[in-house]
């Protein structure tokens, strides 16, 4: 590794622990060539959901998602991108990443820019945890060296549990931005009769809305355990940290309530270090 190529390394390293402590600490149990080509999707996901994020027209977010679509086309059809991507093309090439898992994480995102999510039907929720979440584990098992079929299902199905954790842990965030993820049918059955995201917010009955995804989640996460406990170990240290790491948020917001003053729930570091050394290192 050249020094330059090396600093960078180091630097993407240092992008990561900064944005996300948990997701830096479960990486870094890989082996370096398993750890690097994560880091290159997470900054292929951070890019794209920045773009979705960021304020100005929709029509420059929708172009600029659109640039990442003819890159990464053109990274898996072996030829040059737009801009230097030499990261993310090693990964693509040396575990075989596949086009369509990239697109799907795109797709998610121009969800987003399209028009602020509030309330869809689970349906269109279910969808949109498909793209910007399992599609993200379909590579990210490609990387970990899961078998093809085991790994398709426990991305499904850890994919599904994460996203849905950060949307109930995100709530306040996500309303400030004009958005609620809370599917249309919860509500309704909750008594809540708006889909407006600080009025849904303010509701008494926002828990009893909250507690079925809650329990869908829970149920995500149980099915990931039940496919990683026949998988080799070192194919799921990585997904066990951060199934680890997301469970204890979502038995902190089920503890918490949805009551206001609604605190961050976030993990303990020695949670996060007591599961790297089961899974990790042990």
């Amino acid at each position: 590794m050249s020094a330059e190529t090396s600093a960078a390394a180091d630097g993407e390293d240092a992008a990561v622990r900064s944005r996300g402590s948990s997701f830096y600490a479960a990486m870094r149990i890989l082996p370096r060539p398993r750890r690097e080509a994560m880091f290159e999707i997470y900054s292929f996901c951070r890019a794209v959901d920045d773009i979705a994020d960021e304020g100005g027209q929709p029509a420059a977010r929708l172009d600029a998602l659109e640039a990442w679509r003819r890159d990464i086309g053109a990274l898996c059809g072996g030829r040059t991108p737009s801009r230097p991507l030499l990261g993310l093309q090693t990964a693509i090439e040396q575990f075989d990443l596949r086009r369509e898992d990239f697109l799907a994480v795109i797709d998610g995102m121009e969800m987003d820019v399209l028009s602020d999510i509030q309330a869809p039907s689970f349906a269109t929720l279910d969808l949109y945890c498909d793209r910007v979440a399992s599609a993200v584990g379909r590579l990210s098992v490609r990387i970990f060296g899961a078998p093809p079929a085991e790994g398709r299902e426990l991305a499904h199905h850890l994919g599904r549990a994460f996203q849905l954790t950060n949307i109930l842990r995100d709530l306040d965030e996500d309303a400030a931005i004009g958005r609620l993820y809370l599917p249309r049918e919860q509500l309704l059955a909750a008594g809540i009769f708006t889909t407006a995201p600080n009025e849904v917010l303010a509701s008494p009955a926002l828990g009893k809305a909250c507690a079925p995804l809650i329990d869908i989640a829970a149920e995500h996460f149980a099915q990931g355990r039940r496919i990683m406990a026949g998988l080799p170990r070192a194919t799921v240290r990585a997904p066990r940290v951060m199934a680890e790491v997301y469970q204890s948020i979502l038995a902190g917001l089920a503890a918490r309530g949805f009551a206001p003053p609604r605190l961050r729930q976030r993990t303990p570091r020695h949670r996060i270090l007591l599961a790297i050394l089961r899974y990790g290192l042990i």
